[in-house]
């Protein structure tokens, strides 16, 4: 992997406050984080220094507890969550617009370029869990869609 993607990964890490990211391109891959881990230590074969987080990391479960019911769209990487093409640009979704399977409904931006993220069920939106411009980490709950 090409030393400027990984400089970009970091430069991305500490932007965002996001406490680790992991890229595969290929049969490679590599994983930055901030704060070290057993596991982490462990397969580097040497200690890894604790680094401050922004704050305790809630888990994902617990999360998801206090969402309402309907179908969860995650974030699939990690990266800045973008409601809207451009700024001057109105929202792909808002509360309560019906959407289809395959609908752009957010864009989520990693190492400079634009995802765009597409509902994978049909419905309507009935939560929108992330602020525009917010950092997103991989698997973290961006949309509740209660399907018909």
């Amino acid at each position: 992997m090409d030393i400027r993607k990984v400089k970009k990964l970091i430069e991305l890490l500490e932007e965002s406050g996001i406490s680790e990211i992991e890229i595969h391109e290929g049969e490679e891959s590599v994983r930055v984080s901030r704060a070290g881990t057993a596991n982490a230590a462990s397969a580097a074969g040497a200690s890894v220094p604790q680094a401050a987080s922004p704050g305790p990391a809630m888990p994902v479960e617990a999360a998801d507890r206090n969402q309402p019911d309907g179908h969860l769209v995650r974030a699939p990487m990690v990266g800045l969550f973008y409601e809207a093409a451009a700024p001057d640009k109105p929202a792909f979704v808002s509360l309560g617009q019906t959407v289809r399977k395959g609908d752009v409904l957010c864009i989520i931006e990693a190492m400079k370029i634009m995802n765009q993220i597409e509902a994978d069920v049909g419905g309507v939106v009935a939560k929108i869990l992330v602020e525009n411009g917010e950092p997103v980490e991989y698997g973290q709950p961006l949309f509740v869609i209660r399907e018909p």
